[in-house]
């Protein structure tokens, strides 16, 4: 097996060249710090709004090869958060928000077909399943508020029976699926987007990490170990690196996801009934996440990973051979039927978390420059939306998705550090604890849910 930083999906998508750094200065209208999906879409989206604005991309490393081009490749929408965004933001700004997030989902597809991109985008919908009794009824209140806000074409319960026609898992019960989201190759997805960005006049500087950005003279610059960009309006859209920056240190955590993936095993997702295309979830607050590919594999995934003290990204965060291992003996307890066959790649990387369990889109200090984070694992779909604010904002071009209720929200905000991290690892702990034994029918100790339900009672969500 192969186990590294960069995962199957960048192993099977080829290597890229990169491109050339930053060595002098630059002026531009949008300059865009990081090259994952969001940052490319928001780049995207300004060429769309204003052709013949000047825009700049920088990224640290290759573009897409972070989180974005690791992922699970999920492009959900926001549907299964329906009651939390209810009660966070009221009935209207809910719906705008479900509904706009269907409309990304569909748009991700439609500009892979437009732009020649085959990404694998696979329109199969998303199961959400239950793997024991306490989780029987976690859709029921999705499915409850949708159709109160006439909204039933979002999602829709499934008996036992149902959930076996589309996947026959011998843990799966019930369910809920959600006909609107989709699949898709999330390096080949990345790899495009980097590609029709340089063909539309997007000036793309790879490994040119940004050291610095601040206000000057009624924009912004950043300063890069090659030069200094200087700008209208800065788009910040690095990721679990934004933890770095001290206005988001309380407004985001980072904790890590880990994947395998099998060899082609076609027989058995026959076998399972498993041919549809849907990506597939359980309903634990430490959620297994799984879908198919095109050559007949599974790709399987736990978002359980450690918590990362403070802003130390890096090799800690990806390489876990311990978590990994757990992954392995996860997907076989899902899939007794992948005995003796092979799991060929394992890797894992940062999430951003958002104590909303929402992405955030902020505008920071000064008005000139814009952030957006906290996916908390589920970016892809939201990231296209999410990009088109970002440009529009970026560029004076108010609109109703600017006015969409993720855009400076209400503040939430996590402990300072220590107690982040300190915090974060005793909740993940208690957590485990209480999930492990609930799938085995017990009840947990008093102490560990007491511990397991502190963020709820403070204000911050975890899982679904």
């Amino acid at each position: 097996m192969i186990h590294d930083a960069q995962g199957w999906w960048q192993a099977e998508a080829g290597p890229l060249e990169a491109m050339a750094p930053l060595t002098a200065d630059a002026t531009a209208d949008v300059v865009v710090v990081g090259g994952g999906y969001t940052g490319m879409w928001a780049a995207w989206a300004a060429k769309q709004l204003e052709p013949e604005a000047e825009v700049v991309l920088l990224e640290a490393g290759l573009c897409g090869s972070g989180a974005s081009g690791r992922n699970g490749g999920f492009v959900n929408e926001m549907w299964f958060s329906l009651p939390m965004l209810r009660e966070r933001f009221g009935d209207r700004s809910a719906l705008r928000l479900g509904r706009a997030s269907t409309e990304a989902v569909a748009a991700v597809g439609r500009w892979c077909d437009a732009e020649g991109v085959d990404a694998w985008f696979v329109p199969g919908g998303y199961l959400h399943v239950s793997t024991t009794e306490v989780h029987d009824d976690t859709s029921a209140g999705v499915v409850a508020a949708a159709r109160e806000l006439g909204a039933v074409e979002a999602c829709q319960l499934l008996t036992p029976a149902e959930v076996a026609e589309r996947c026959a898992s011998p843990v799966f019960r019930g369910g809920a699926f959600y006909p609107g989201a989709a699949t898709v190759h999330p390096a080949h997805l990345a790899h495009g987007l980097r590609r029709k960005l340089v063909e539309r006049g997007v000036r793309v500087f790879e490994r040119t990490p940004a050291r610095r950005v601040a206000d000057a003279d009624g924009g912004v610059e950043v300063r890069t170990p090659g030069g200094r960009v200087r700008a209208r309006a800065a788009v910040l859209a690095a990721g679990s690196w934004l933890v770095g920056l001290r206005p988001l240190r309380r407004r985001l955590t980072v904790t890590t996801s880990h994947m395998v993936i099998t060899e082609p095993v076609p027989d058995v997702l026959d076998g399972l009934g498993w041919t549809g295309g849907e990506c597939i979830t359980d309903s634990r607050a430490m959620i297994h996440y799984f879908r198919t590919t095109r050559d007949g594999r599974i790709a399987f995934g736990w978002g359980a990973g450690p918590v990362v003290p403070g802003a130390r990204l890096g090799e800690r965060a990806d390489l876990s051979t311990h978590v990994v291992g757990q992954v392995g003996d996860h997907l076989r307890r899902f899939f007794p039927q992948l005995s003796g066959r092979r799991i060929e790649h394992a890797w894992g990387g940062p999430i951003d978390v958002s104590p909303s369990h929402l992405p955030v889109v902020m505008t920071m200090a000064g008005g000139r420059a814009f952030s957006a984070f906290g996916y908390t694992g589920n970016g892809v779909g939201p990231s296209h939306l999410v990009g088109r604010i970002l440009a529009a904002m970026a560029l004076d071009r108010r609109s109703e998705e600017t006015r969409l209720p993720i855009v400076d929200p209400p503040p939430l905000t996590v402990p300072p550090e220590p107690f982040r991290y300190v915090g974060g690892a005793l909740i993940r702990s208690a957590l485990m604890r209480v999930e492990t034994s609930q799938e085995a029918g017990l009840q947990p100790d008093p102490v560990t849910a007491f511990v397991a339900g502190f963020p709820k009672r403070i204000g911050i969500h975890i899982g679904r």
